[in-house]
């Protein structure tokens, strides 16, 4: 079963960057497709962007696709979310999350979330 930790979310102004990590623990990692979800106040949890096991293929909600990537190193068991060009509406708590399925639906493991706040 595997561990995830998110971490890199902080305070940002609108315009700026944040590199998000999620480290995995106690699997295999590279067995795992990864995913990054957010969920903003009173919102439900929405997908932010999905990547399979090599790092071959990618794909992004419409909403943060050209300012959002994903990519992996599973020399390191970590996934990470660069996110250029920040906006308020991406304010939320982002998490991580692994499955055996490339999928932008459901997960089996999840981390705890990392708060990400935009100012404008």
């Amino acid at each position: 079963q595997v561990q995830l930790v998110e971490s890199g979310g902080g305070l940002v102004q609108a315009g700026g960057s944040l590199r998000l990590s999620c480290a995995a623990s106690g699997g295999t990692f590279s067995s795992y497709a990864m995913g990054w979800f957010r969920q903003a106040p009173g919102k439900e949890r929405d997908f932010v962007a999905t990547i399979t096991r090599t790092g071959g293929s990618t794909y992004y909600a419409d909403s943060v696709k050209g300012r959002f990537t994903i990519y992996r190193d599973n020399a390191k068991n970590t996934v990470y979310l660069q996110m250029n060009s920040l906006r308020s509406e991406d304010t939320a708590v982002y998490y991580c999350a692994a499955d055996d399925v490339y999928t932008t639906i459901s997960y089996d493991y999840w981390g705890q979330g990392t708060q990400v706040t935009v100012s404008s």
